[in-house]
């Protein structure tokens, strides 16, 4: 059987051609934002813009798809181009493996995208994500926080006005008000309260992040086979 029939079975020929011929980029490729990949390329999406400057890290292997003995030290974005490709050969692959801020970010719209994922975790260019993505008026969603957190039952899919028990979030509200934004921000977040732990670097698990990724990459497949 051909490798997206069961797929097929269920959204039909013409949605699942319409998926390979959407474009999305993902930005952040580590425990959210490798499986949002994982997601869209085993669900049929044509391409995927990968940007991620950093290379594995043994501490990665807890909660991050690509991480293995086997690729410690090398570039994700390489690691995943190599997964997609596996995955499925005709998917096209584009990568930039560069650190995004103010400086270099309208690389980041070099190439046509259907949707856009903010999967990262610097706070300034998710605040430029917002802003650039709502002028351009290109669909995007923006992962909250997922350390600390044990229970991927409290995650959800909302605009980010209704988010609760997410520092992340806070800090992203007050700037949608500062900014005086109306849109509604559509947004990946946990309602469950934040693990207290010793220093600044947040804990993690397997499956927290790794829900995240599966709920937004089946958001951004139902938002595009849905009836306009």
């Amino acid at each position: 059987m051909p490798k997206y029939s069961r797929l097929e079975k269920i959204i039909g020929k013409d949605k699942l051609k319409d998926l390979s011929n959407k474009s999305v980029l993902v930005l952040g490729c580590g425990g959210v934002g490798g499986y949002v990949v994982e997601a869209l390329a085993r669900s049929g999406i044509g391409t995927l813009i990968l940007v991620d400057f950093d290379k594995i890290d043994e501490s990665n292997i807890n909660r991050q798809i690509i991480a293995l003995d086997s690729t410690i030290g090398r570039l994700k974005v390489d690691v995943l181009e190599e997964r997609i490709k596996d995955i499925n050969k005709n998917i096209k692959v584009i990568k930039i493996s560069e650190f995004i801020d103010d400086k270099n970010f309208d690389i980041l719209f070099a190439n046509s995208i259907d949707y856009f994922v903010d999967a990262c975790d610097t706070m300034i260019t998710k605040k430029m994500v917002i802003k650039e993505c709502l002028k351009r008026k290109i669909k995007f969603i923006s992962s909250m926080g997922t350390g600390n957190k044990l229970d991927p039952s409290k995650l959800m899919i909302t605009s980010l006005d209704k988010t609760v028990n997410d520092p992340l979030a806070r800090v992203l509200r007050k700037f949608v008000k500062d900014e005086k934004i109306k849109k509604k921000i559509m947004v990946l977040s946990s309602s469950e309260v934040p693990i207290k732990v010793g220093d600044r670097t947040p804990g993690s698990t397997a499956f927290v992040p790794s829900g995240a990724g599966l709920l937004i990459a089946s958001y951004i497949v139902r938002e595009f086979i849905k009836k306009e």
